[in-house]
């Protein structure tokens, strides 16, 4: 009987039941109806597109055969959720702003949002603390956990395979593979025994006969003989794979695309005995020409743009961002200096180094998503005689705490380590935020942290950064824009800059380019006390502490950093030295600061420029 063919209206969805009951053909509009919505939307307010565009038949099938959120559905990364918002009722209108939805797993968001995320590789820790409680509980439940190829490869993602493997806590484990392959003999004779472990029948006689021998010691041995035989039988004629060593039931490769075979696929997984490594295959960017043919990542996260030719909406030809500039100078830096290298987590195009990848192929390292390997790594770079220079986003080196402070300050090397994205960081929310490196890098001893206000600053800080002998220079810069420039002028690098000696007894000190806008404004605006920019953040220079100490009032202004950073570094050094004035600190509260614009988070915290010149004045 031929199908007939229903359409939903996906901005009518309330809750994502219906899928279960759709045809394949009707299933296929409906996919190809999300994606033109996700298109849509992500040309309008930005986001992740190639990710979306690549798991929503995998989303679509997942609701099939689950009942979430009775099951829990555990993301990792969570930037693949848009299908799985829309399927649940969320609209994708106005992503990211202020009071909508968010382009990130949140509980506090639905019920069918397991687990927050925004990191990668933590779903498989996720999903075995899910397990482990539906296990106490006695909860008939299903735990599934989705992770990308490229996540499946981080040490947390092997610690918890490593754990999980030798426990009877069972979950399902979906590969989302898009990229890199991972390596799976085929073939009859192994379909077959996939088939066979799969099958309810015969894990329902499998089960009675470990029962029924295991009730003796004669029958305990029968059956440890001949579990050897038939596991001896199977690893001749069926080569194992990884997680078959680990104590997993691997199937797969399936094609992500197809949800008829997906079905299949997940009611097999469902009858398992044990945890399922279960592997799809999908294309990331499926559905839109230009990130169906990306290689560079361009489309992963993506700016407004056209989606009929592709090109960018919000260009600005005279301005140059951070990351471009920083990206430039490594390069230049390598050309000047034949013992460096240089070390990235997966970050290549979001901090804009193809540049010095392309020149220096040899000397440039992009370990994938593994921060923690890259820090210990560049620590033995410096032992074995090269300079390493690595670079991160800031709410990735969090992640890497303990491997700056054992593996590189501990051991006194001379380290470039350069934090992109720092400060507020708008719509991605409390998960990307670079505002806490301050507050955690001040217990690290030898780490000399600066942010410049200036490309120049910017350019004459990364050569003293590769000097020997110069340790930790971290410099950390936001993601914005400034105007281009022609040449860049060397400036000296001293930690505090005191740009006017005022006449009365009160002074600003100030952080970064918003800093710099603010003690203009105040110098345009008849401000009487004296202007610094702080230049070095950590450690406070004592000799800049001390001539404060004569003063009524001091006032630190840092919108890329908590209180517990900067300006808290600064009143405990004043406290210390004996200062009687007044102190007050303009940053962010430690808190974790949601999704919006930087413009509408820095007035919500009280550190935009307008608020704090009317509190100063």
């Amino acid at each position: 009987m031929k199908e007939k063919i229903e359409r939903v209206d996906i901005k009518a969805i309330k809750e994502p039941s219906f899928v279960k009951t759709l045809g394949y053909k009707s299933l296929a509009v409906l996919c190809h109806d999300i994606r033109n919505e996700i298109i849509d939307v992500v040309s309008k307010h930005g986001g992740h597109l190639s990710s979306n565009l690549g798991v929503v038949e995998l989303t679509v099938a997942l609701h099939r055969n689950f009942d979430f959120p009775k099951d829990k559905l555990i993301f990792d990364v969570s930037h693949q959720c848009y299908a799985h918002k829309i399927l649940t009722g969320r609209s994708l209108e106005n992503l990211n702003a202020k009071d909508s939805t968010s382009g990130f797993i949140r509980p506090d968001e639905s019920e069918y949002d397991a687990f927050g995320a925004g990191h990668s590789s933590t779903s498989l820790s996720v999903a075995e603390g899910f397990a482990n409680v539906r296990d106490l509980k006695k909860e008939d439940i299903y735990i599934v956990a989705l992770i990308g190829d490229s996540s499946l490869v981080n040490g947390l993602s092997f610690e918890a395979l490593n754990h999980i493997g030798g426990r009877f806590k069972k979950f399902i484990i979906v590969v989302n593979d898009n990229d890199m392959s991972i390596s799976r003999p085929v073939g009859s004779v192994g379909k077959f025994f996939r088939g066979i472990s799969t099958a309810k029948s015969y894990n329902k006689f499998k089960n009675g006969y470990r029962k029924l021998l295991y009730s003796n010691a004669p029958g305990r041995a029968i059956y440890r003989f001949s579990k050897a035989v038939k596991e001896r039988i199977k690893r001749t004629l069926v080569p194992l794979t990884l997680f078959d060593g680990l104590g997993y039931t691997y199937m797969g490769p399936f094609n992500g695309h197809d949800i008829k075979a997906l079905d299949k696929a997940f009611k097999r997984a469902k009858n398992s005995t044990k945890s399922v490594v279960l592997h799809v295959v999908t294309q990331k960017g499926k559905g839109y020409a230009p990130a169906e043919n990306d290689k560079t990542g361009y489309w992963h996260g993506a700016t407004p743009f056209n989606k009929e030719t592709g090109e960018p909406l919000n260009v600005h030809p005279t301005t140059v961002s951070w990351p471009h500039i920083v990206g430039d100078f490594v390069k230049e830096e390598m050309a000047k200096h034949e013992d460096s290298v240089l070390i990235c987590p997966a970050m290549i195009k979001g901090s804009h180094l193809e540049g010095a990848f392309e020149a220096y192929p040899d000397r440039c390292i992009d370990v994938g998503i593994a921060e923690e390997h890259a820090l210990t790594m560049a620590g033995a770079t410096f032992a074995a005689g090269y300079h390493p220079i690595v670079c991160l986003y800031s709410t990735f080196l969090q992640r890497a705490y303990d491997e700056l402070l054992h593996d590189c300050a501990r051991n006194k090397s001379d380290l470039t380590l350069l934090i992109d994205r720092a400060g507020l960081v708008g719509k991605d929310g409390d998960t990307h935020m670079g505002i806490y490196d301050e507050a955690y890098l001040k217990s690290i001893p030898g780490i000399n942290l600066y942010m410049p206000t200036t490309f120049d600053e910017l350019k004459s800080l990364m050569d003293m950064s590769m000097t020997k002998g110069s340790g930790i220079v971290a410099i950390r810069y936001p993601h914005t824009l400034m105007p281009k420039q022609d040449s860049y002028n060397e400036v000296e690098i001293k930690p505090w800059n005191v740009l006017e000696k005022g006449d009365s007894k009160e002074a600003v000190i100030a952080v970064g380019p918003k800093g710099a806008e603010l003690l203009k404004t105040l110098k345009d605006n008849g401000y009487k006390g004296s202007l610094i920019k702080a230049l070095r953040l950590l450690p406070v220079d004592e000799k800049d502490i001390k001539s404060l100490l004569g003063y009524e009032k001091v006032t630190v202004y840092d919108s890329y950093g908590t209180k517990n950073g900067f300006a808290e570094a600064v009143a405990s050094s004043l406290l210390e030295n004996g200062f009687k004035g007044e102190f007050k600190s303009f940053a962010i509260p430690n808190t974790f600061v949601q999704h919006s614009t930087i413009a509408e988070q820095e007035k919500e915290y009280g550190v935009d420029v307008d608020s704090v010149l009317k509190e100063i004045l």
